[in-house]
């Protein structure tokens, strides 16, 4: 795969050298498109509003895009935050490349022109899938097995909507149910999702796909009372142990821990995160916000970044990188590189029974007591969902600091 990635730069670099007259982006809508298979195509739409800044749209969010270069018949896109590039030739208006995450080295095939149409419709829509979904994802694997829950709204054609996991939420999907078939996707520079389904009003049964590099089958029910598994009861400290230790540098080498000064006598919120993932990046964003309010009132927040980057520079890089983008003023420590598996995690902090998802909150009272681990994060994507988790998030804050 690295091969491919060298020829693929080479091959950019080399068309950039042939002194092409420039052509740069044009003011209007696009309809984008990543190869996710031979015969499966993932769309996501885009508003240029000038020649260095664009607008992707999945459903409700849309993600400005500010980092663009030129270099004679090509265009790089650089997203935010996550290391994702769209590297393409632009050619009347038209652009043809790839999506690329170096790191770790993948490469989707992408196109895009002039349109602002996701998913063409033929057909009226055969069902309407509004409402909650029991889901499985890969039913036949007991290694690759999870539960789902997909919640949507659909008006005539159109469904937005997502599938709600123990570990996190599959961000903003948008799509249509065109006579009996759903089309679901979502693009945020780190995740390309593409679902695909036969539907009725009480069954949804198709295929995920992430990326060209994995695909899953799922099924599911229409369950408008099923729920998930508390997500305050998945992750939890091993018999023996009733607080958190660790020490990780931050990016001048200052070696933090829980034992440090900052630290005493505040409740602190340890978030296990990586700057790779989309989930992360939304709890992030509140955290942010989190901070700025209730610091003075004795709240701390410490992340752990486990990163896939190779080298301290570049994880580091990345860590400011979303740092500065989401105004993030709280640390955020390296626990690890090059590698984001959570058995590994879990080597890192040992106390805890596993690491099932990146983001993990643990919540820390002034006496440096565990008192709640969270795991995962349900997004703005999940709606209400989302809103349920603001208000029970801050109501417990607030018991912490009272005490």
């Amino acid at each position: 795969m690295r091969y491919i990635f060298i020829l693929l730069i080479l091959s950019i670099v080399f068309s950039c050298e042939q002194k092409q007259p420039q052509e740069f982006l044009t003011f209007g809508d696009y309809r984008a498109e990543l190869q996710v298979s031979d015969t499966d195509l993932l769309p996501f739409t885009f508003k240029v509003k000038d020649a260095n800044r664009l607008i992707v749209f999945n459903a409700e969010e849309q993600i400005e895009v500010n980092e663009i270069e030129y270099r004679n018949d090509s265009i790089f896109i650089q997203m935010p935050v996550f290391e994702a590039l769209l590297a393409a030739k632009i050619e009347n208006k038209t652009l043809n490349g790839n999506f690329i995450i170096e790191g770790k080295d993948r490469v989707v095939p992408f196109k895009a022109e002039k349109n602002n149409t996701r998913f063409n419709v033929t057909t009226n829509a055969k069902a309407n899938i509004s409402g909650s979904w029991e889901t499985v994802f890969s039913p036949n694997s007991e290694n690759d097995k999870y539960n789902a829950k997909g919640v949507f709204k659909q008006n005539g054609n159109q469904v937005t909507g997502t599938f709600l996991t123990e570990t996190g939420d599959y961000r903003f999907l948008e799509g249509v149910v065109d006579g009996d078939q759903l089309k679901l996707s979502t693009f945020d520079g780190s995740h390309a999702f593409l679902f695909t389904a036969k539907v009725t009003d009480s069954t949804i049964n198709g295929t995920f796909y992430s990326g060209n590099h994995w695909k899953e089958p799922f099924t599911a029910k229409r369950n408008d009372n099923y729920n998930l598994p508390s997500a305050d009861a998945l992750t939890y400290l091993k018999e023996g142990f009733d607080s958190l230790d660790f020490t990780f540098p931050d990016a001048n080498g200052n070696l933090l821990s829980l034992q440090d000064e900052r630290f005493k006598n505040k409740v602190v919120l340890v978030q296990i995160m990586g700057t790779w993932c989309p989930n992360c990046l939304d709890e992030s964003k509140y955290y942010a916000e989190v901070y700025k309010q209730y610091n003075e009132k004795g709240l701390e927040i410490v992340a752990l970044a486990f990163e896939y980057a190779k080298t301290k520079e570049k994880a580091f890089a990345g860590i400011k990188r979303l740092q500065d983008r989401i105004d993030i003023n709280y640390p955020i420590l390296l626990a690890q590189t090059g590698t984001t598996s959570k058995t590994k995690a879990q080597e890192k902090l040992p106390m805890l029974n596993h690491v099932l998802s990146y983001p993990t909150t643990v919540f820390v009272d002034k006496k440096g007591k565990v008192r709640k681990i969270h795991t995962g994060f349900n997004g703005p994507a999940t709606g209400e969902k989302f809103e349920e988790f603001k208000a029970e998030f801050t109501e417990f804050v607030g018991v912490l600091l009272e005490e």
